[in-house]
């Protein structure tokens, strides 16, 4: 059964940082690319950051320069490091394959202030 539980989100002020991370199971971690993506109030649920299995990374430009994704293929974790946040980032934030495939998980808010 497929598992996938994000975590680290949180309330923060715009210019500050959050380290988001999301742990899998049931799927064969160390073989598929990953990607978070992000889903405000009203808006579509889009990518914000992929990674390969060969950690090979590709981001919005949205995000480019501020998101950094990587993974720990031992742990079955992705993480996504987030600097100089801005109230636009503001979401539920959720790690699915890339494509998405299967169930989501419940994802982590992350609330910016201005």
């Amino acid at each position: 059964q497929v598992q996938l539980v994000e975590s680290g989100g949180g309330l923060v002020q715009a210019g500050g940082s959050l380290r988001l991370s999301c742990a899998a199971s049931g799927i064969p971690f160390n073989l598929v690319p990953m990607a978070w993506y992000r889903q405000a109030p009203g808006n579509e649920r889009d990518v914000v950051a992929q990674i390969t299995a060969i950690h090979t990374t590709n981001y919005p430009d949205t995000v480019q320069g501020r998101f950094t994704i990587s993974r720990d293929n031992t742990k079955k974790t992705v993480y996504l490091q987030m600097n100089s946040l801005k109230p636009e980032d503001t979401a539920v934030y959720y790690c699915n394959r890339y494509p998405p495939l299967g169930q989501w998980g419940k994802g982590t808010l992350v609330t910016v202030s201005a």
